[in-house]
């Protein structure tokens, strides 16, 4: 693939080890944070007074509303205040809000705390990810990494919060990750160092320079994919504790124990994202992209009909897939974007795709509660099949590359 970038753009140094390992450390603690009150939900209900978790369960939508929304600003200060002083808010922001949703007393004040913790939340992926790649030489590889982080966070939540919950009560699953977010930002205010410059005044180029109607096309299709990949996520996320609890009926009950084993599946389809991560720098983009969604789909299905041991083999399957179709569009971002701008295009796209798909987290309580989670997972399949359509749009990376090589030529 051809490559329009000089000497002068090239990266510097890749980040200290402390500071790549706080980074990775950081998108755990996004995933984990915004996933310990459904985990926790079934418990909470009782606390609080609800006779079913699905009616408490859209209190916590202002926290992923936010989560999408916020992530515009929060690109754009990243862009031109500086990432390093952006993560620091992210760390200390999410330890105050999880402090906050312990010391909650009704279901509104913890919705008001989550939603709190969502906009802090939001820094993280159009700060962070650019922040770790703006120095890596196999940015592909480190989203994978990222990733995996990421998707380690999403089973340690279901892992932790069932312990903490079993041995002490709901209120310690928020406290020991604040603890933890406090912890992990005074380690980066002391090994992170300062930005000489805002990523703004930077000139680390894209490796591809891309015609602007190109790069436009690029990013919209990257966008609704987005979007449908984030509807995906945040339904099984959000949900497969539940359904693990209503399809293990009489085969295994102990919380603690379904929790150990959706975290199980979590590890595995985390490790997706490194396999993938890995081909990204080896490999063309779109094909990988369009066999990883249609092969959603059948797994999705069989999920949807399936009890016990066979629907445990089908979720290891169906979030192999999920999780593996995310490093996609931060790769595609690295390969086409400015570093300068980055955070913010990031930013728009999250703002767009995270937004839209917190309608999940809003409408899966109802949805579960009227249909079924049968027809959840029918519809999750739907959603793959659309996503299939959208990324056939996407360029190929010939169509890229003759691109690129045309504008470097008029230029």
């Amino acid at each position: 693939m051809s490559t329009n970038q000089s000497d002068a753009s090239m990266p510097v140094k890749d980040w200290p080890l402390p500071v790549r390992l706080l980074l990775n450390a950081g998108h755990a603690i996004d995933h984990m944070y915004l996933l310990v009150f459904a985990a926790a939900v079934a418990v909470i209900a009782i606390d609080f007074g609800f006779t079913r978790w699905e009616d408490l369960m859209p209190f916590g939508v202002g926290a992923f509303i936010l989560f999408g929304l916020g992530a515009l600003p929060a690109g754009r200060l990243g862009d031109l205040w500086g990432r390093r002083k952006m993560m620091l808010v992210f760390f200390f922001g999410m330890s105050g809000s999880m402090l906050l949703a312990a010391m909650a007393q009704s279901a509104w004040q913890l919705a008001a705390a989550l939603t709190i913790m969502g906009a802090f939340a939001s820094i993280y992926h159009p700060v962070g990810i650019p922040m770790l790649v703006q120095r890596s030489p196999r940015p592909g590889l480190a989203i994978g990494i990222n990733g995996l982080a990421g998707n380690l966070g999403v089973a340690v939540a279901a892992l932790i919060t069932g312990f903490l919950v079993k041995w002490f009560d709901w209120r310690a699953a928020f406290i020991v990750p604040a603890l933890i977010a406090l912890g992990c930002g005074l380690l980066f205010m002391q090994y992170c160092p300062h930005e000489e410059s805002a990523p703004v005044k930077g000139t680390i180029k894209a490796k591809v320079q891309l015609p602007p109607k190109l790069l436009m096309r690029a990013l919209l299709v990257l966008t609704m994919a987005s979007v449908s990949a984030n509807m995906l996520f945040n339904f099984t996320t959000n949900g497969n504790g539940q359904l693990m609890v209503e399809r293990f009926k009489g085969v295994i009950e102990d919380p603690a124990l379904l929790g150990l084993l959706l975290a199980v599946v979590y590890g595995i389809g985390a490790l997706a994202q490194v396999v993938v991560g890995r081909l990204l720098d080896r490999v063309a983009v779109k094909p990988l992209f369009l066999t990883i969604v249609v092969l959603q789909i059948p797994l999705l299905l069989l999920a949807s009909v399936s009890h016990g041991w066979m629907l445990y083999a089908a979720l290891i399957g169906c979030m192999i897939f999920i999780f593996g179709s995310i490093p996609f569009v931060d790769v595609v971002i690295v390969r086409y974007v400015d570093d300068r701008i980055r955070s913010r295009v990031a930013g728009f796209r999250l703002a767009v795709s995270l937004g839209i798909s917190a309608l999940a987290v809003w409408i899966l309580g109802p949805f579960v509660k009227s249909a079924g989670f049968d027809s959840l997972f029918m519809f999750m399949a739907l959603i793959s099949m659309c996503t299939f359509a959208v990324v056939l749009l996407l360029p190929s990376e010939r169509t890229a590359a003759a691109a690129a090589a045309d504008s470097a030529v008029q230029t």
